[in-house]
């Protein structure tokens, strides 16, 4: 055993991630990712866990309605290093402030389809 972690193909980073190659690739082009993507000796590129655990990240982000500028900018921060932890806890309070409204928003209308569906249910009901 080398010690050395293990590198993963795009294809295999596609598949553990669920992203598509072409995605994979505009989030590096985008700069989208935390860590500059090496490449094996033969030029492909070399992924290791770290960024598939960055990209599950940035999935995750995106289901959540994060935009690919603030992916962009927290991706710039976390590559800067330590020191701007107060700013990437600022943009993520935004962030998490952001998700918070939308689930409000969401129960909310969570709540209108459940009171849609007993009305309807008890119709069924009444009728049969």
């Amino acid at each position: 055993m080398t010690g050395t972690p293990q590198e993963l193909s795009i294809g295999q980073v596609a598949e553990r991630t669920g992203m598509s190659v072409h995605a994979l690739r505009l989030y590096e082009r985008e700069g989208l990712l935390a860590g500059q993507v090496r490449r094996a000796p033969n030029g492909r590129r070399a992924y290791s866990e770290w960024d598939v655990e960055w990209l599950t990240n940035c999935t995750r982000f995106r289901a959540t309605g994060m935009s690919l500028a603030t992916i962009r900018r927290y991706a710039e921060l976390v590559r800067q290093g330590p020191g701007n932890e107060d700013e990437r806890l600022a943009l993520l309070r935004r962030h998490q402030r952001q998700v918070v409204d939308r689930i409000a928003e969401l129960t909310e209308c969570l709540d209108l389809i459940t009171r849609k569906v007993a009305v309807y249910e008890e119709q069924e009901h009444t009728s049969s």
